[in-house]
């Protein structure tokens, strides 16, 4: 796939407020820090379509861009800031939940897990958490430009691990940079994929 045009749609904090779901969505979440706003610029060819911060916590709303006028590409909040208040954690908590749950145009969650740790609790359990909802899920692997390739291996190896022990087959995982532009075509050519098994 190669995607020719990115359009913002609109942001929102309530799903109710979300594009009619009369198109295949592809969602994006990633604990704070992720690197998922460099991600989405990588995939889309663009330097600034989603807005990229030093700050963890930049993404607040539920973003919607078109792309090629055929199927949407979802930017949600993160999940486990540190630096908001526990009141807005609960509030981006009920945003996500309603989104992930509500959305029944939703062909893909991509669930952004940092290369660079291993195995985290928080990014388990809200892989747990979705599937257990019967979310359609990919994980995507970032950053790992920035590390040896026996680390990297080292990590995803705990994370598959890890999961294998409750999940009787894992979800698609890709490994990504954002920089180097790993994974890129790998994400795009499972969006496509998707996309045609959704209209079918």
């Amino acid at each position: 796939m190669t995607i020719i045009t990115a359009e913002f749609i609109g942001s929102c904090t309530e799903v109710s407020k979300c594009p009619a779901p009369d198109m295949p969505e592809f969602a994006f979440i990633g604990r704070s820090n992720v690197g998922k706003s460099s991600l989405i610029n990588m995939l889309t060819n663009s330097r600034k379509l989603a807005k990229t911060s030093v700050t963890p916590g930049k993404t607040q709303t539920i973003n919607h861009f078109l792309i090629n006028s055929s199927w949407y590409l979802v930017d949600l909040p993160g999940y486990g800031y540190a630096s908001v208040s526990k009141s807005a954690r609960a509030r981006f908590g009920q945003m996500i939940e309603g989104y992930v749950l509500k959305r029944d145009n939703l062909a893909c969650l991509f669930i952004l897990i940092d290369s660079r740790l291993p195995p985290q609790a928080i990014d388990l359990d809200f892989i747990e958490w979705a599937g257990s909802k019967k979310i359609p899920l990919g994980i995507l692997f970032t950053k790992i430009d920035k590390l040896s390739r026996s680390g990297l291996q080292n990590n995803v190896k705990q994370y598959e691990a890890t999961l294998l022990k409750r999940w009787e087959e894992l979800p698609t995982i890709i490994l990504t940079s954002s920089e180097k532009k790993n994974g890129k075509e790998e994400v795009l050519a499972l969006i496509e994929e998707l996309i045609s098994e959704f209209r079918t």
